[in-house]
């Protein structure tokens, strides 16, 4: 089990990496619409700006899914579940933790995870 200051430790992490994506995001989209603004002259220059939209958006899109876990996080360090598996419901190791402050399985239980979601897209 984690100690009071081990959940501030972690709380803070993760507050830190969510303002972080969210000052992220925010310059992400003012780019995307300055982009958008812009006059392209030929399909060169559109090509290239569509190819940069695109990874962008994927950019975004990863880092939504973060924001999404990490708030899921806080939300557990407020109920007192924070640090648990949601599989086996056992302690996810400190340095498991360390690594990915958002983590929602243990090493164990990610591998089962990760390997349902590989054979789900076969």
């Amino acid at each position: 089990m984690l100690t009071q200051e081990e959940l501030e430790y972690f709380k803070t992490k993760l507050l830190a990496r969510k303002e972080k994506i969210e000052t992220t995001l925010d310059k992400t989209s003012h780019e995307i619409n300055d982009i958008r603004e812009l006059e392209l002259n030929d399909e060169a220059d559109f090509a290239s700006v569509s190819t940069d939209t695109a990874i962008d958006n994927a950019i975004i899109e990863q880092q939504r899914q973060e924001l999404a876990e990490i708030d899921l996080a806080l939300d557990k360090i407020k109920k007192g579940i924070y640090g648990i598996c949601e599989m086996c419901e056992e302690p996810i190791g400190k340095t498991r933790l360390e690594v990915k402050n958002f983590a929602r399985y243990c090493i164990v239980c990610r591998e089962i995870v990760e390997k349902n979601k590989s054979k789900d897209k076969q």
